[in-house]
């Protein structure tokens, strides 16, 4: 009986939907008149597209997963639209939008995967775990009583049983060095902030530099507080580093600009078919009024693009580097009811002189678009400045606000002064190691048994900067490490070429989980040709 109690019930709803579907558009006929034919076109597709679903769920010959094929049309809509407007699904959605919203909840601790065991790098300062005395260089056996080492579980499904509810308890198995057993701790979870802000420090005694990997709700804090110390430090002059930053919240870069430009100074506008035009002017909060340089990549894009193009176009400082991204498409965030999202493309971003930040692209061609930094590369524009302003019709050239220099449209922003990609930076022996975790792992052995010497003999990072060689024992190290995933220089020459590239990255690694990403910059970029550029435009006296 309840079998054929649920045919009859089906029955009725399917009916009920036809009717609407086929002599619901005679019964709002008069509804229609009044509706443009714009309107109706919509709604008619609109009935179109619910009468697919529900068909296609009712009596496809196999059981179908209705909540797919509602993403599958989603997805398939907006694949044939612009290469940014996308959908994600709850889970997604959750992953893309939690570092950019400045916290999410958990035990607080920075990790790294050494073989199958989770190996503590630092707690966070402050954060749940260490308020109950977990440590540095201590291992997370067991979860709630379940074992999460050597048991080859993914780095999410670990990441999935730390994190929680603020106010949650979970009961931590602890390995610790000297320790026989296990050490138990019970963790209470918390808010654990997200910062954006990788690196803030003095190159030269009057020259600092910062540097923020996204624009999220806490980046604009994070950056005035940055530079505030970095003024007392002695600083005249700044560097903006945007190398790699990928963009983030419109607000979070109109903000930043705030804290250079004059009072009401234009930062950007955008333009739209259905949305009003909008424009975002300095409030001229004068953080900072010495030299600036922005450092950007064909990586940073959006947000990071904006920040620059306004620097420049405003004649505040200069760029240097290679043609951005090129992403001036602005997305709307349309949240469901399930958590999923969409994120449509409304309108396009304007530097203050009128340039539009977007590169072109096919509708519809994604696989393309995903390509044009390997077709920047192979073409020579990465490498060769000539190629990069190769071209450019004169419909493209603008002018600077204030001195009237030229910059250039057609996607991106165009630096100043171009620095080539250094695609002989590294060895092919280095970046194979790397690809293969022999580097970072070798450091996680390495800094796992010398730890407390290390913390010991170097109370300050100047003392380790100073002082410590990364010693040659530790390089042959790598090399064995390496030779067991099949990875061995092509001859001696080879060989020797790599082993001051694999030093530098050793002590970066060990400087970045004795102190935190600032002092690994700091290492990093002793040769960076990029900063090196900056410090020699900043040290020009104008």
């Amino acid at each position: 009986m309840r079998k054929i109690s649920i045919k009859i019930q089906t029955a009725v709803w399917l009916f009920c939907l036809l009717f609407v579907a086929h002599l619901g558009a005679d019964a709002q006929l008069h509804v229609n008149n009044s509706l443009s034919k714009e309107e109706q076109k919509l709604e008619a597709a609109m009935r179109k597209l619910v009468m697919a679903t529900a068909m296609t769920t009712q009596f496809y010959v196999d059981t179908v997963d209705c909540d797919k094929l509602v993403e599958d049309a989603i997805n398939g809509m907006l694949n044939k639209l612009d290469p940014h407007s996308a959908y994600s699904n709850p889970k997604d959605t959750k992953a893309f939008t939690e570092p950019l919203n400045g916290s999410f909840e958990g035990i607080g601790v920075q990790f790294n995967m050494l073989e199958d065991t989770l190996l503590i790098i630092q707690p966070v300062s402050k954060g749940p775990s260490e308020r109950v005395g977990i440590l540095a260089g201590d291992r997370i056996i067991t979860v709630n009583d379940t074992s999460i080492a050597g048991v080859k579980m993914s780095r999410e499904a670990i990441m999935a049983r730390l994190r929680g509810p603020k106010g949650t308890v979970v009961k931590l198995g602890i390995k610790r060095p000297g320790i026989k057993d296990l050490v138990f701790f019970k963790v209470t979870r918390d808010k654990i902030p997200v910062t954006t802000l990788d690196a803030a420090f003095m190159v030269t005694p009057k020259i600092g530099l910062v540097r923020f990997s996204s624009f999220g709700a806490t980046t604009h804090d994070e950056v005035v507080g940055a530079v505030k110390k970095l003024k007392e430090q002695g600083m005249e002059s700044l560097i903006i580093d945007l190398q790699q930053n990928g963009g983030g919240y419109l607000n979070a870069a109109a903000d930043i600009a705030s804290e250079f430009l004059p009072k009401n100074d234009l930062i950007v506008y955008t333009k739209g078919r259905a949305v009003p035009n909008q424009e975002f002017r300095s409030t001229g909060n004068n953080l900072f009024s010495g030299k600036i340089v922005c450092l950007v990549d064909e990586y940073s894009a959006s947000a990071a693009e904006i920040l620059s193009g306004s620097i420049q176009d405003q004649d505040r400082g200069v760029i240097v580097g290679r043609r951005t991204y090129g992403k001036g498409l602005v997305q709307r965030p349309i949240e469901l009811a399930d958590g999923s999202m969409i994120r449509l493309t409304i309108a396009h971003y304007y530097t203050p002189s009128g340039r539009c930040v977007q590169k072109p692209y096919e509708m519809g061609d994604k696989e393309a678009y995903a390509k044009d930094v390997l077709n920047r590369l192979n073409n020579g524009e990465l490498t060769n400045v000539d190629s990069m302003k190769a071209h450019i019709p004169d419909s493209l050239k603008f002018k600077t606000l204030r001195e009237g220099r030229t910059v250039y449209g057609g996607g991106g922003i165009m630096p100043d002064y171009f620095i080539p990609l250094d695609t002989m930076q590294y060895t092919k022996f280095y970046r194979e190691m790397s690809a293969k975790s022999a580097i970072i792992n070798t450091n996680l052995r390495y800094l796992d048994k010398n730890r407390k010497k290390l913390a010991k003999q170097y109370a300050t990072f100047q003392q380790f900067d100073a002082a410590y060689d990364v010693p040659d024992d530790l390089v042959e190290t790598l090399f064995k490490n390496a030779e067991k995933e099949k990875v061995t220089p092509k001859d001696e020459a080879e060989r020797q070429e790599t082993i001051p590239q694999a030093k530098r990255m050793l002590k970066a690694l060990i400087a970045r989980d004795l102190w935190d990403m600032s002092e690994y910059f700091q290492v990093i970029y002793k040769d960076n040709e990029m900063v090196k550029k900056a410090v020699e435009l900043l040290s020009v006296e104008r």
